[in-house]
């Protein structure tokens, strides 16, 4: 029996130390990838290379960096990519600072490759490190330091929240699947969760049950966007304490009185 035991241990560490060798080989590829991309951010701000060129890198390294980040269990890396792919997700306007964010999350997301710390660097503090999602020019608008975590689909009712949210400066960050949506609250504990009743998969209303319940994220402020009536039979079960914001002509009233009540104004 020992020796079984002994043996599975050895096989063990030996894919650790596999798992480990790819972590160490894709942190430096992806080192070399972010130091190709500053190159062709001073080709843009020199004018040689177009805007463009540079949202469709940043998407494809942004991809990448997500999906190898997720299969070698490197947790900050995947939220870095997250923020870097939702940044200029349906870009239509690029505000003016839009290549001094880029340039930062350049040296953020180099620090945490070559730094040694990709493995143990906390989501949650790492996300809040980086530019702010601003769909417009920010002018006199204060960024706070309050994120909040939209889960919900690409279409005309996101952006307007995301915008709503964005003008008072909140910093805001959109998740298109439930299911991701909730690995990410978990490792990057947003300060408050929007989340549409309507989705693919594990609809919104579980997830706000889910999250309402669960120890490790019912502190987590969570509010329900919907348009079902409120003698819905499965709206009823969404505990008392998440607020439903409604659709419609009272959903700017709906969304401060949700924040309100939840002390984020």
């Amino acid at each position: 029996m020992a020796g079984k035991v002994g043996s599975e241990g050895v096989y063990a560490n030996g894919v650790e130390e596999i798992v480990a060798e790819m972590r160490a080989t894709f942190l430096e590829e992806a080192a070399d990838q972010l130091r190709s991309l500053e190159m062709l951010l001073s080709e843009v701000r020199q004018g040689r290379k177009q805007v463009d060129e540079l949202v469709r890198e940043v998407r494809r390294i942004a991809i990448t960096f997500k999906s190898q980040g997720g299969t070698l269990d490197v947790k900050a890396v995947i939220a870095l990519a997250h923020r870097m792919e939702d940044y200029f997700a349906e870009t239509k306007y690029m505000p003016p600072r839009a290549l001094d964010d880029v340039q930062r999350f350049i040296e953020i997301a180099l620090d945490l490759m070559e730094g040694g710390k990709a493995k143990e660097a906390d989501p949650a503090s790492l996300v809040r490190k980086l530019p702010a999602k601003i769909g417009f020019d920010i002018g006199d608008i204060q960024v706070r330091n309050v994120e909040i975590m939209l889960v919900m689909l690409h279409g005309t009712a996101t952006h307007y929240v995301e915008r709503e949210l964005q003008q008072c400066g909140y910093r805001t960050v959109l998740a298109t699947n439930t299911l991701e949506a909730l690995s990410m609250i978990l490792h990057t504990k947003p300060d408050m969760v929007l989340i549409s009743a309507v989705m693919p998969e594990l609809s919104g209303i579980d997830l706000a049950i889910g999250l309402a319940n669960m120890p490790s994220t019912r502190n987590i402020p969570t509010a329900l966007i919907t348009s079902l009536p409120p003698e819905d039979e499965y709206l009823k079960l969404v505990p008392k304490k998440v607020p439903v914001i409604r659709k419609g002509p009272s959903f700017g009233d709906d969304l401060a009185q949700a924040l309100d009540q939840l002390f984020l104004i």
